[in-house]
């Protein structure tokens, strides 16, 4: 079922209800879009031997956030990325993956230390079937995964071992030696 049809149904259910609800909570409900706090950005650094790289993140931390992340997405400006926060560290073996997913992806893999732990570069799943599109598995436990347009990394010299840090919350780090 397509959102569209979704969202016909959604307000055709509770459309003999609103009589009974306050305007604003029944067009939330009605079209679908249920309120959810906005995507909070921050400014985070990656520290590398060629220096400290500046980005502008959104930040998914929810579990609807997460699973969107950047899928539908035509283009992604260069210094900016999205940083996938989860509660407690996550197994080896989970796993990112670009259904829907319109643009060439960069992963990396981030420890509680802020230390990046792997990193993938994912192409986008041209199929239409879930079922057809590769996942990209971490291969080492991680607290964060930041993803960012494909070849960023490499481009830029930053590898496994480098440091992420998040000024205006944990101060600075220094890549590894």
């Amino acid at each position: 079922m397509n959102l569209t049809r979704r969202t016909l149904l959604n307000a055709s259910l509770l459309l003999p209800l609103a009589p009974l609800l306050p305007l604003s909570l029944f067009s939330s409900f009605a079209w679908g879009q249920a309120m959810e706090k906005d995507m909070q950005t921050l400014a985070l650094a990656i520290h590398s031997k060629g220096g400290p790289h500046r980005l502008d993140v959104e930040v998914a931390e929810t579990v609807s956030q997460r699973q969107r992340g950047l899928m539908g997405r035509e283009s992604l400006p260069e210094a900016s990325g999205m940083l996938f926060r989860f509660e407690s560290e996550q197994s080896a073996n989970n796993a990112f993956w670009m259904y829907r997913t319109l643009i060439p992806l960069d992963i990396a893999f981030i420890d509680a230390n802020g230390r990046i732990v792997a990193i993938n570069t994912m192409p986008p799943c041209e199929s239409s079937s879930p079922s057809e599109c590769p996942s990209y598995p971490a291969g080492a436990a991680y607290h964060a995964a930041l993803e960012v347009n494909g070849g960023y990394f490499a481009e830029r010299g930053i590898h496994v071992g480098d440091c992420v840090s998040i000024p205006e919350e944990a101060g600075f780090c220094q890549p590894a030696n």
